[in-house]
């Protein structure tokens, strides 16, 4: 069995600051998050910026390139950066920070979709920010574009920056796009693909979903052509963790998919989340792998080649 790679995802662009005090906003507290989870046991670590004054999602570089600078002068994680973004933003500025900061990996969201999070809005009773139930209210009329041109489009550069794209799978069709990718040359492999299970639009978190989709990509992908990792959304994260650690695969936990530690207990961090990942394995007997074992398995460029590494050396 391979190692464990443990990622951590600290806040991303789903919750908003009223749904958890815990929720980290500023670069600071998003880049101690980060570490913390490091310290922890992830050896990835992956990124959204948020606007420091209210909160909301920012596609901001110089946030990023805070971020990133904060957590690699504490941590070896590798940092995995976002094209995801937020609703309002332009397909362009979710792909800014990645073509800038050229990080080891970057988020590829493999097919447009139904990306739905206004239930969320019925749990905000009283706002922090005037923002936040509009934002969730309005995916209820909203489409995740990633169209083939976009898709080529962010493969391309990525490849050009040398940052492996982790290509995020939320249902069965997102694994023809990526078949065709690959029959087309705009992807090589080894690929490395994400299942992202428990959104509203995409399929649901449970075992047979994961497993369907599992059987999928080595049918048509080839089983020795791809490393895989699961992110389950919510209630579901920590027991669907330890299905996907059973199949031999990947984990991802964090703030990003799953505000709580445990039914009506609210996580106070991302490294609460990977503490409970690492007893997990260490009941199964399962290694957990560190960031340079994580980068080995990958294929990753390593720390020195990223652009904010270059930058600094530059100076």
């Amino acid at each position: 069995m391979s190692k464990l790679i443990i990622t951590a995802a600290v806040t991303g662009s789903v919750h908003t600051p009223s749904l958890s005090p815990y929720l980290p906003l500023t670069p600071e507290q998003i880049a101690t998050d980060a570490i913390l989870a490091a310290k922890a046991g992830a050896a990835l670590v992956h990124v959204h910026a948020r606007d420091p004054q209210t909160g909301k999602p920012s596609a901001d570089p110089a946030l990023y390139e805070e971020i990133v600078r904060r957590i690699s002068a504490e941590t070896t994680a590798a940092i995995c950066i976002t094209t995801g973004g937020s609703k309002e933003m332009t397909v362009a500025e979710r792909a800014r920070s990645v073509a800038l900061l050229k990080p080891e990996l970057a988020s590829l969201n493999t097919g447009s979709m139904n990306f739905a999070i206004h239930p969320l809005a019925a749990k905000i009773k009283e706002p922090k920010y005037d923002w936040e139930v509009p934002f969730l209210q309005a995916t209820e009329d909203w489409i995740f574009p990633n169209t083939f041109k976009t898709l080529a489009e962010f493969a391309t550069f990525m490849t050009a920056a040398g940052t492996k794209p982790e290509l995020e799978v939320y249902d069965a069709g997102m694994l023809s796009n990526v078949q065709f990718l690959l029959s087309t040359g705009v992807l090589k492999a080894p690929i490395h693909l994400q299942f992202v299970l428990g959104i509203l639009g995409g399929m649901q978190a449970s075992v047979g979903n994961l497993v369907f989709l599992h059987e999928s990509a080595c049918r048509m992908i080839g089983e020795k052509n791809f490393t895989w990792s699961l992110s389950a959304a919510g209630r579901a994260q920590l027991p669907m963790m330890a299905t996907a650690m059973g199949m031999g695969g990947n984990v991802r936990v964090g703030l990003e998919d799953n505000l709580y530690l445990a039914p009506k207990v609210l996580a106070k961090s991302s490294a609460e989340q990977v503490e409970r990942i690492m007893t997990i394995a260490a009941a199964l007997s399962i290694p957990v792998a560190t960031p340079a074992e994580a980068r080995e398995i990958l294929g990753l460029k390593g720390p020195a080649a990223v652009g904010w590494a270059q930058k600094a050396a530059a100076e």
